[in-house]
């Protein structure tokens, strides 16, 4: 008695919130999974013919490459969460504390290492054993260090006046020269503002520092994706959305979002949206614009008028990797920082990607406009001999195959002054919500900030 029949949940079904999603990146699979949960129906739509957007692999002479080194800290929890939703733990490793080797032309690797000390006294040692800095430097970087960490992100006045300022500047004021802003401040703003520090936003740059590295002594703790991201997130997304009843239209481009009902033949129901797509159309109570904003722009101009055209102004800024297969190991670590060379961050991925002899190294580059104009050729030419240079080991071997991937938007630029041009979740149409990491989570482009956005749109679209 008081039980459901199968015809009941049939209608429950039937009669549920219709949810579109486009776009298939880690925002839009987010918000998919939630809603879907939650009892919508939901359909998915993804130009590509793969899930992951901006975070996918692709296949080179039978080697899995990942477009990007996408590395995650220990408190992205929205994103592990995402990943055991997935059943990809197993294919991402945390490290037990924060380490990274340095190395530099000529020189042996030294480490910044984290102690088990508490935030922020857990670096206080990396900082003043850290031979690329003078003591008097290590001592200033470390007053600046405790300064940003007092930052009050509540204070809205203040948090205006930063948004205006970029992080070099900042730093520069508190006595931080050229020098030990490449040596140090670098390594921290590169690989999460995707600008360094003279370009990038001092408000994004403060909370990734509080919350990467002085919230918490294990804040910091680098994660790193063991298998392709093809493996890790593509893939098993689609496994879980399928099984979670939602409809995936991969290949398919959203062309047009309008209002039911406005401007449209009078048999169309009013109320509600439509998606035109693949040359139909869908009709849905909520949709999730999951794409990245120069799309989001275009799209929904016809909606939102000049706030979808102001999203323009967030820009891009490009990531370039360069990928070097080896016909030997050259390099005992699995991944270091660059000082006093053109490389940024390099990586072992031979593991991942599947080579049995040899070792494939990825030099990851971020904030990388004057790499996005240079030929393939030069910049292999150039990286070649820069490892050559930080690795005694690549002097002696030979280079198999050397691919160049190229990200020409890999994330909006983190530049001072783009907060307000970041959009919340909802917009003036009612069942329009907007995600993306673009969006404003409070992060910079991550993949922290795209999950977090996804739950936020869902919680949206559901409402």
């Amino acid at each position: 008695m008081g039980g459901h029949t199968e015809r009941d949940q049939g209608c429950s079904r039937l009669n549920a919130r219709r949810v579109v999603v486009l776009g298939g990146g880690l925002a839009g699979i987010t918000a998919a999974l939630d809603c879907a949960e939650a009892g919508a129906r939901v359909t998915l739509l993804e130009v590509r013919p793969r899930l992951g957007g901006a975070a996918y692999s692709f296949e080179r002479d039978g080697l899995w490459l990942d477009n990007g080194q996408h590395v995650f800290l220990r408190c992205c929890t929205a994103y592990r969460r995402l990943l055991a939703r997935l059943g990809s733990c197993s294919r991402v490793s945390i490290q037990a504390r924060l380490e990274i080797p340095v190395l530099t032309p000529g020189g042996r690797p030294k480490m910044l290492r984290r102690s088990g000390l508490p935030a922020p006294l857990h670096l206080a040692g990396a900082l003043l054993r850290y031979p690329h800095l003078s003591l008097g430097q290590r001592l200033r970087a470390a007053r600046a260090a405790l300064v940003l960490g007092r930052l009050d992100p509540a204070d809205a006045l203040e948090q205006e006046r930063r948004e205006q300022t970029t992080l070099g500047m900042w730093l520069a004021a508190r006595g931080q020269t050229p020098a030990s802003v490449a040596a140090l401040w670098d390594l921290i703003a590169l690989p999460t503002l995707n600008l360094p520090a003279a370009q990038g936003s001092l408000a994004l740059g403060a909370f990734v520092l509080q919350r990467g590295l002085l919230d918490r002594n294990d804040a910091g703790d680098i994660g790193f994706h063991l298998r392709p991201l093809k493996e890790t997130i593509g893939d098993p997304a689609e496994r879980v959305l399928a099984e979670a009843g939602v409809e995936l239209r991969l290949g398919v481009r959203a062309e047009a979002v309008m209002q039911a009902g406005v401007g449209g033949s009078e048999e169309k129901p009013r109320g509600g949206l439509l998606v035109r797509a693949g040359g139909v159309e869908l009709q849905a109570d909520a949709v999730v614009c999951a794409v990245p904003h120069e799309r989001a722009s275009g799209l929904l101009a016809p909606l939102l008028g000049a706030q979808a055209e102001s999203w323009q102004g967030l820009g891009a800024s490009p990531i370039v990797n360069v990928h070097i297969v080896y016909d030997r190991r050259v390099c005992e670590l699995d991944f270091a920082a660059g000082v006093g060379t053109p490389v940024q961050y390099l990586f072992d991925r031979s593991d991942a990607a599947g080579l049995c002899e040899g070792q494939y190294l990825a030099v990851s580059l971020s904030g990388a406009a004057q790499e996005m104009g240079a030929s393939s050729e030069l910049l292999g030419e150039r990286y070649v001999e820069a490892m050559r240079e930080l690795l005694p080991g690549a002097r002696r071997a030979s280079v198999r195959n050397l691919y160049v991937s190229r990200e020409h938007a890999a994330t909006f630029a983190a530049r001072s002054g783009t907060q307000a041009l970041r959009p919340g979740a909802r917009t003036k149409v009612p069942g329009l919500v907007l995600a993306g990491s673009w969006t404003d989570t409070g992060w910079p482009a991550t993949l922290e900030g795209a999950v977090l956005s996804g739950h936020i749109a869902a919680r949206e679209a559901l409402a």
